[in-house]
């Protein structure tokens, strides 16, 4: 009789080989399927060997929406997730950080706060080296993030305004997007994260680093039954409008497609900023009268909020969002900070 003992394979391996049987042999997960892998990713039914492996063969194949459906499945049971769309107006997706100017999106996201729109910001910080990222920012501002889902809920109802950090409401899948550190690449975790919508809000906006990515995270919303959403590829990754570039802007509701382009503002790019942070949004928001110096910041952050405006359906086309969007900017209250 032979010594031998037979291993039974860990039932997480039918997953891997899904996706790694090569060019002819490979399909995409069915929604379900996806669902549960994830799940059991997310609950420490799976081996970090086979979590990195499954990670970087759908960066190779390339993730479609049905598994993106599927991955954001499975965080929602983790989280327990439970649509509140009376509680917050914009789900607001802030996983990029930035680079080479400053996260002028903050501003934008503030303005509407200011004006009665519930906006709920969730994002992550630290995943990729030389970019600043939205929590700290708000922090140097006075923003304190919520702890969880619950407080913020607390937060919108006090301020119209949240910061729900990755890591306070889906900790597994925060410490999924810090592989990158490991694996040298971005990994299938930072497209879904921004399809997580934690609050249920009835709009999401959401960016991309590239363009093309922008249908498959419609794909993903429609297929959740997100009532509106709104996808463009931002400055630096972030929902942010480039005033020096004609943005096109993939929008559906109910499933069906609403797409614009917004012009640009600015004949041309911006040289890079040396210095990013809290500081340069604060001295925009007090001191901007029109100077040319603050031009730029003040297209992004104007620009960006009427795109907001138009998802939400506060306007009823591009001009008047712009200068509904004008009017709260000139009107806010510059003594905030």
């Amino acid at each position: 009789m032979s010594d031998t003992v037979v291993k039974q394979e860990h039932a997480f391996a039918q997953y891997v080989r899904i996706l790694g049987k090569g060019k002819t042999g490979t399909r995409n997960l069915q929604r379900e399927e996806a669902r549960d892998a994830f799940r059991m990713m997310l609950t420490g039914n799976a081996e970090p060997l086979q979590i990195g492996a499954f990670l970087m063969l759908l960066r190779v194949k390339e993730e479609s929406g049905e598994e993106l459906a599927g991955f954001v499945d499975a965080c929602r049971d983790v989280m327990g997730f439970v649509p509140r769309p009376q509680e917050v107006d914009l789900d607001w997706s802030s996983y990029a950080g930035k680079k080479n100017q400053q996260p002028w999106y903050l501003l934008s996201a503030l303005l509407l706060a200011a004006n009665g729109i519930k906006v709920c910001i969730h994002g992550a910080d630290g995943h990729t080296p030389g970019r600043v990222y939205t929590g700290p920012v708000l922090e140097r501002l006075g923003i304190k993030a919520a702890n969880s889902i619950q407080q913020a809920q607390e937060h919108l109802r006090e301020r119209n305004f949240a910061w729900l950090p990755l890591a306070n409401f889906c900790p597994q899948l925060h410490e999924m997007m810090q592989y990158r550190h490991l694996l040298g690449l971005r990994s299938p975790v930072n497209t879904l994260a921004r399809l997580l919508n934690p609050l249920g809000a009835n709009s999401s906006i959401q960016s991309v680093f590239h363009p093309a990515y922008a249908r498959l995270h419609l794909e993903g919303d429609a297929l959740l039954q997100q009532p509106a959403s709104l996808v463009f590829k931002g400055e630096g990754g972030e929902v942010e409008i480039k005033p020096h570039a004609t943005t096109d802007c993939q929008m559906q509701r109910m499933g069906t497609d609403a797409s614009f382009s917004w012009q640009r503002s600015l004949p041309q790019k911006p040289e890079s900023e040396s210095l990013l942070g809290s500081a340069a949004l604060k001295q925009l928001w007090r001191d901007d009268d029109g100077q040319e110096r603050y031009r730029y910041g003040r297209l992004a952050t104007v620009h960006t909020a009427a795109v907001a405006l138009l998802l939400l359906d506060r306007a009823s086309d591009q001009q008047q969002a712009l200068q509904l969007a004008t009017d709260w900017w000139q009107q806010r209250e510059r003594n905030r900070w």
